[in-house]
């Protein structure tokens, strides 16, 4: 939430409930009932009395990547003022697959791929989340409980109309593209884990409000003394600083992914990109942020070193401090002093080879033609020799592969 948009909150509140809510609030895209959270926050100053907080991810893929961690992260300062987490597998919901932005029905994923993926999620969130404050819940718990009475009694609390007021199911319709009857159930079913689990907030990503306020309106229906309240945060830019963070566009940096390859990814951000990192996935108060930001400003810390800072911030918080040390190190040797990485992956091929088809294949360039675009920019090196021939073939021997500053392999051509 930009500084025009930060929400004023009621005077009689605490100074540390207020700077309580500056942090939740930091980043967000919308805030829906933030009295009712402010109060929730302001109980828990005064009585250490705490409450529910809910996100829900669908076990879809087995690895996390940080455009994942911006909810968790959230969800880690409510824990420091607060808040229970519910961290929410939805291993029924998967297996109908979220259409939010999805020009067409989702493919279905079987309960072995859902529980499999589960279980990663499991052992990478409590990198980032306070074991003690989180309770890791499976809505196949409550879903398979329903019956097909409790189905039918769930689609009488919402209607068609309601439902296509949605952005994409109201464009498809419009379009004649179907909508199955199932995808009008996962916003539903979405909405009954609040129902289940008596949320007082439930987070999620922008592009997911609409199935947030069905949780409000379901508590509504069902009696609920409560009615959760929603805060949603923005879709993390990649690497490219265009499109949002994804596996699929190759622009992301994955949780498990190895602490050289992190930290090097996070040094090829972009100067302004850097902010949005630090405000939606650094640990730093917002003071502390103001700060580091007024030195770059004033020329007293260069926007390369405060890079560094968040590079390590975020290696140390999944591979540890000496890992994060040594990938800072790594990141110097080779880019800074311009040297070889002290560990280069290796690959054979069993005969001469067209070198954009080896760049292709050792993903060194995402096509044969980006491979042609690689070379004919002056991006492309062969044993630390620039090559300019697209034509240039590979004969038998050993090669140093290298495109742009952070890309190696070794080539083996026997």
């Amino acid at each position: 939430m930009d500084e025009q948009h930060r929400i004023n909150f009621k005077a009689e509140l605490s100074d540390k409930t207020k700077e309580a809510m500056a942090e939740i609030s930091r980043g967000c895209s919308e805030f829906i009932g933030a009295d009712y959270i402010a109060s929730l926050v302001e109980r828990f100053n005064q009585s250490s009395e705490r409450f529910i907080v809910k996100a829900g991810f669908d076990p879809t893929a087995p690895d996390l990547h940080l455009g994942h961690t911006v909810l968790i992260q959230k969800l880690a300062t409510f824990q420091k003022y607060g808040g229970d987490v519910k961290f929410l597998i939805g291993d029924f919901t998967a297996t109908i697959g979220d259409p939010s932005g999805k020009s067409e029905t989702r493919k279905q994923l079987s309960k072995e791929e859902v529980q499999q993926n589960a279980l990663t999620y499991k052992e990478q969130v409590f990198k980032i989340l306070d074991p003690k404050h989180t309770e890791i819940c499976f809505n196949s718990k409550w879903i398979n409980d329903l019956g097909v009475g409790g189905l039918v009694d769930l689609t009488s609390k919402f209607s068609v109309a309601r439902m296509l007021e949605r952005d994409d199911f109201e464009k498809r319709y419009k379009e004649g593209r179907p909508i199955s009857i199932i995808e009008f159930m996962y916003p539903l079913l979405q909405g009954y884990d609040s129902v289940a689990l008596k949320c007082d907030i439930e987070l999620g990503g922008n592009d997911q409000k609409f199935n947030l306020l069905v949780g409000r309106t379901l508590q509504r229906a069902y009696g609920i003394n409560k009615e959760q309240s929603v805060l949603t945060v923005p879709l993390l830019e990649g690497l490219d600083g265009v499109n949002k963070m994804s596996k699929s566009l190759g622009n992301y940096i994955g949780v498990t992914e190895n602490p050289n390859s992190m930290y090097a990814k996070i040094m090829s951000i972009s100067d302004e990109l850097m902010w949005k990192y630090y405000e939606l996935l650094s640990t730093k108060t917002i003071k502390e942020l103001q700060s580091l930001k007024n030195s770059v400003i004033d020329g007293v810390f260069h926007p390369k070193k405060a890079k560094e800072v968040l590079a390590l911030e975020i290696v140390q918080r999944y591979h540890g401090l000496e890992f994060a040390l040594n990938a800072k190190e790594e990141f110097d040797k080779v880019f800074a002093k311009d040297e070889m990485p002290s560990e280069i992956l290796e690959m054979e091929f069993e005969k001469d080879i067209w070198i954009c088809e080896l760049l292709k294949l050792a993903n060194l360039s995402s096509s044969t033609s980006q491979a042609r675009r690689d070379i004919q920019g002056g991006a492309v090196k062969v044993n630390k020799d620039k090559i300019m021939d697209q034509n240039y073939r590979l004969q038998s021997g050993d090669y140093i592969i290298q495109v742009g500053k952070r890309k190696f392999i070794k080539a083996v051509i026997k």
